[in-house]
């Protein structure tokens, strides 16, 4: 396991927000009746007359925020992944997509990790849904380092933007001096020869962990921590994949249409080799501790390191 501190990046996402508001006051966040979960509540707990809660009505609230949007504000709308990306997608497709207005949708409790909610709130579904989207930017930091700079750059950026937070605590990785966060563009972790392991959000600790199980064995992982999907940072893949000859793709979502999609869609076109995509196999959820679910997704570092096992024979 990697030592040290760990964050569930929904908390990091109510932090940044609040630095932001201090900032920037045009800067405003809308939330679905779920602002403790969220932790939007924490901007709300500061900035008050900028916090709207909507109710449990997140179609409006995209609504809401496209309007926002139009006066000059930057909204920030919230909830949770299964209803921010799931429930209100026409209205982000056609009131925000469409116009490209400059709304930036904070998607929290993401994947599996959600834990005891169940399949109904366990969104492995939500990156596919999103990058569809024309002009949609998606990320998806890997910890409390990332996800504050994200924010940031959301903010800054001009333009919809798809943020994916997660519930359970991660380990915090991208804690040193040199770290730069830039929309678009990938981060080597650890440098290999035999394969390229690339992952984005939860995934990127266990990933790594994976990894020096792998160096154990004589085999040397080169790790990359995608954190914007789209636009995808293709010129690292594609010479992370000449290197290496071998690419395996960590997400926590399903394998069709997410991470291991956009990464197949770009080598088939500019440098085919063998790809295994490991993330949830076209299923749904189910409800169990968080951490017990990954195990049994074989989603946690030693299932991701049995799975490139496999895929080596």
């Amino acid at each position: 396991m990697l030592e040290g501190k760990k964050i569930a990046t929904r908390e990091s996402y109510g932090n940044a927000l609040v630095e932001l508001g201090k900032v920037n006051d045009q800067v405003v966040v809308l939330d679905a009746d779920l602002a403790g979960a969220t932790k939007t509540g924490t901007f709300k707990k500061a900035f008050p007359e900028r916090f709207f809660d909507c109710g449990i009505a997140e179609c409006n609230m995209a609504g809401i925020a496209a309007g926002l949007a139009t006066t000059g504000m930057i909204p920030f709308m919230s909830s949770f992944a299964m209803f921010a990306a799931g429930r209100a997608y026409e209205q982000i497709r056609n009131s925000i997509g469409y116009p490209h207005l400059n709304v930036k949708i904070g998607a929290t409790h993401a994947g599996i990790s959600v834990g005891e909610d169940g399949a109904t709130h366990q969104c492995n579904e939500d990156i596919a849904l999103m990058r569809t989207i024309p002009g949609m930017v998606v990320i998806s930091p890997s910890d409390d380092v990332e996800a504050r700079a994200a924010v940031k750059a959301a903010a800054e950026y001009v333009g919809p933007v798809y943020l994916r937070f997660g519930r359970l605590a991660a380990p915090v990785i991208n804690d040193n001096s040199d770290y730069k966060f830039e929309i678009g563009k990938g981060i080597v972790l650890r440098e290999g020869t035999d394969i390229t392991l690339i992952a984005t959000g939860l995934m990127v600790g266990y990933t790594l962990e994976a990894a020096e199980m792998l160096a154990k064995d004589g085999i040397s992982a080169k790790v990359i921590n995608i954190h914007t999907i789209k636009p995808l940072d293709t010129d690292l893949v594609v010479s992370a994949a000449k290197e290496t000859g071998k690419v395996v793709t960590v997400e926590e979502h399903s394998v069709i249409g997410g991470l291991g999609g956009a990464v197949c869609e770009a080598l088939s076109e500019q440098c085919p080799v063998p790809v295994k995509r490991i993330g949830v196999n076209d299923e749904y959820g189910q409800s169990g501790p968080a951490v017990e679910l990954l195990h049994h997704y074989k989603l946690d570092a030693e299932g991701i390191y049995g799975q490139i096992k496999e895929f080596l024979v």
